[in-house]
Formats: C-alpha cells, structure tokens, sequence
C-alpha cells in the first residue's frame, strides 16, 4: 500500500528549535549559506545542519526533499539576491549590464555556494524571474527571438562563468590565493624578451589587470556585440 503524502504545510515545524528558533524555509537556507561559507560543501550535510539549527537532522526534510532540494533552493536564493539589488531603467543596454553585474555579485558574496550551485538549473521561481527578466528586455529592444535566446544564452552562461571562476578563487584558503597573485609579479613580469617578448612588452598591464576579475571586460564586448548586431539588423 502506498505511503500516505503529507501535505507541505503539515511537515512544518512549529515549535521552537533548541536555539529557541522557529524553523522555516529562509531560515535553513541562509543557515546553509553560512555553513558553506565557514565549511565548504563537504561540511554542509543533513547532521551538520540540523546541529546548527538545534534540530533533528530529519527535521530539515520536513521542509525540503533531500540535500539536492536545498541545494536547489540555495541556488533560486542566489537568483533572488540578484534581483533585489537590480532596477530596470528602460535603456537595454545599462539594464542588462547592471543585471549581469548583479548576478555575478550575489554570486560573489557567497564563494562556495557559487561553486556548488552555478552549473545547477534549478527551474524555481526567482531563476526564472531572473530569465524572463533577460528574454523581456532583449525582445522588448528589438531582438527577433533566436537571437534574443542566443543573446540570452551567451549573457547568462558567462555571467555564471566568470562568477564560479572568480568564486572557486575566493574559496581557496587566503595563503594559497595571496601566491597565485604573486605569480604574475614574480614569474611573469622577471621572464626576459629574448624567450618571451610579448609578455615582457606588456608585463606591466599584466601585473596591473591579471588579479582583476576579467567579467566586466567580457560583459561589455557581450553587450557591444549584441548592440552592433541590432543596428546592424536595423538597418
């Protein structure tokens, strides 16, 4: 005989957690942000978890399916982060740029959950907001449909790139990124223009630009191509 299915709302806890914490669906998600940011992904189980709530590790099934649920959730609240620190202006260009930037900040601020979540497609609501808000605003500029999902597809995977890229450097212990930095002053900028001639002649904007994310550069040759190819297509 099959299980009875409990309906959401009755698998919510209401009585006070040990902490003296009622439990909701926020509360586990941003208790799972600070525990990937203290621990990293390896530290952020169902055990752990309800440890740090003062809860029952099972507790936290009462308000998500499995650790691949909250996962899922983590990344919709990312999405939702951007889109708090995001306004439309009605200039294409600027919405898009700010709105990259956005994403790629909420994703910064919050290194390991980036790593874990950024290769995710989680279909929850704020994703898809965050999709429909991109889709809207190259159609509403004039983009015949496949090149606004081709624009589209191109703005969103970059953006997600260069977070996880720029995240997975944050997450490194800061002994281990401090070295990594010093390589380009150290190894780069000493190698001699008899073996190395090109980067000898441009070492000093390689010092001054490799320890930069590269993401606003390539969101802005992103967006100048797109805004070309549509004056381009108007004639």
């Amino acid at each position: 005989m099959p299980k009875r299915v409990v309906p959401d709302a009755a698998r919510r806890r209401r009585r006070p957690t040990r902490q003296g914490q009622v439990l909701s669906h926020d509360l586990i998600i941003d208790t799972a942000l600070r525990m990937l940011r203290e621990h990293g992904a390896a530290g952020l189980t169902a055990r752990r978890l309800g440890l740090a709530l003062g809860a029952d590790a099972s507790t936290v099934y009462r308000y998500f399916r499995g650790m691949d649920d909250l996962t899922l959730a983590i990344a919709d609240a990312l999405f939702a982060a951007a889109l708090e620190g995001w306004r439309a202006t009605g200039d294409w260009l600027a919405d898009l740029r700010a709105l990259g930037l956005s994403i790629y900040r909420a994703y910064l601020a919050h290194p390991q959950a980036a790593v874990l979540t950024a290769s995710r497609v989680a279909g929850r609501p704020h994703e898809v907001a965050v999709d429909e808000t991109i889709l809207g605003i190259l159609r509403a500029a004039g983009f015949p449909d496949a090149d606004a999902v081709r624009v589209y597809h191109a703005f969103i995977d970059q953006s997600l790139a260069f977070a996880v890229l720029d995240a997975a450097s944050l997450a490194l212990p800061e002994a281990t990124r401090r070295a990594d930095e010093q390589v380009w002053q150290e190894t780069y900028a000493r190698l001699p223009a008899v073996t190395h001639p090109h980067i000898a002649a441009t070492a000093p904007l390689l010092v001054a630009r490799m320890n930069d994310s590269g993401y606003p550069a390539a969101l802005d040759m992103l967006l100048d191509s797109a805004a070309r190819q549509l004056r381009d297509r108007s004639g």
